[in-house]
This record gives C-alpha cells, sequence and structure tokens, in this order.
C-alpha cells in the first residue's frame, strides 16, 4: 500500500513561455478549458524538472475570465488566453490553482550512509 499525495502520469503542460515564471512561482493559476477536469486538488502531475501540486480547481463560465485572471495566469489579455487555453472539443471553464515544487535533490552515497549509521 503506498502512503502519500498522488503523482499522476501525464504532465501539467504550460506553454514554453510561461514554464519560468511557473517555476518562480510568479504564476499560480491556469485557465483550462476541458470536456471534463483532468487534474484532482492534491494531485502532483510532473513539469519538465520537479512537479505541480493542484491547490483547488473551479468551474466557471467564460464570462468570469477577467483580464485580471488572464494576467495572473501569465496572459497579457483575455483573448491571448483563449487562443491557449481553447483547443480540442472542451466547453467547460476550469481554474485551476497550483504550487509549483522543485524535484527533489538527490542524496549522494556519503549521505545516504550517513542516515544508515543513526
Amino acid at each position: 500500500m503506498a502512503f502519500g499525495r498522488a503523482v499522476y502520469t501525464f504532465p501539467m503542460v504550460f506553454t514554453k513561455r510561461l514554464r519560468d515564471a511557473v517555476r518562480r512561482g510568479d504564476i499560480t493559476s491556469s485557465v483550462r478549458i476541458w470536456t471534463r477536469p483532468h487534474v484532482k486538488v492534491g494531485g502532483r502531475y510532473p513539469m519538465e524538472e520537479g512537479e505541480i501540486e493542484v491547490v483547488s480547481i473551479q468551474q466557471i463560465d467564460y464570462h468570469d475570465i477577467t483580464q485580471q485572471l488572464a494576467r495572473e495566469s501569465g496572459f497579457p489579455d483575455v483573448d491571448e488566453l483563449l487562443k491557449i487555453a481553447k483547443h480540442g472539443r472542451g466547453q467547460n471553464v476550469y481554474v485551476v490553482r497550483f504550487s509549483y515544487l522543485p524535484p527533489r535533490r538527490k542524496r549522494s552515497a556519503a549521505e545516504r550512509a550517513s542516515v544508515k549509521a543513526d
């Protein structure tokens, strides 16, 4: 039986120009237009190096996508956000709030030996 939070295999994908801002923690929300939610609160999803941990997901209407929400998501305006967020058959709009978790540093052989000696 596994303990801890689930890590899902499909990644949380961000357009290339947003990835550094996500890693820095400048972007902590994303608007996604899906047929159904693809993430779960508490789930961890790979993102290149590191992971995205979903803090909340909320379904909203199109008219709830504001200029402020677009900027919080890393876009200059709603039109630019929709160019990226709208693809496929999805009609449901979700705001996903998340935090970026950097990759864990692997312990050296000496550090592992030190822990075993304790």
